[in-house]
């Protein structure tokens, strides 16, 4: 493998990292498991640009891979840890807005494709056809996944607030 191509694969990565961690962030809800999520990500899109020799968008690649290993570890649960023993003393709260903590907990009450299909349109500021095209599902499973979270996300804000 040539060094220029090693330098972008990890200028890729440095530039990447926190971008990618946001969007796990908001799939997983969950620190540890973002932070999981986003190795795994870039390890594949490293491993694949070493391979195939080049992607042509990193980025787009980076988003689906990441897309793609959550919701298929979200089919595979007999296959993710299980923490057993005594639980830690009760943790530090962490400074958030009650708005923020609401939408997060909503966020995870939704199926995987929908929580996809939401931060990508939403924290992503994808159009529907690149959403479409990056998860693999028509324009119209796009739009109906979205509608069906959003309503989702309107019933928990509306349920928090009686």
């Amino acid at each position: 493998m040539r060094r220029g191509t090693e330098s972008a694969l990890h200028a890729f990565v440095e530039g990447r990292r926190t971008a990618l961690f946001r969007s796990a962030y908001l799939l997983c809800g969950n620190r540890d498991e973002a932070e999981d999520l986003v190795q795994t990500t870039l390890v594949r899109v490293v491993l694949g640009a070493r391979r195939h020799g080049r992607l042509e968008n990193l980025d787009a690649y980076a988003r689906r891979t990441l897309v793609n290993t959550f919701v298929s570890g979200r089919r595979r649960f007999w296959r993710r840890e299980h923490a057993y023993g005594e639980l830690p003393d009760v943790p530090a709260q962490q400074a958030d807005s009650e708005t923020g903590l609401m939408v997060r907990a909503a966020l995870a009450e939704l199926t995987p494709r929908q929580r996809a299909v939401l931060v990508l349109r939403y924290w992503e500021d994808l159009s529907v056809a690149a959403t479409a095209e990056l998860l693999g599902m028509r324009e119209s499973t796009v739009k109906s996944h979205t509608a069906r979270g959003l309503a989702a996300l309107k019933a928990a804000v509306r349920e928090e607030h009686v």
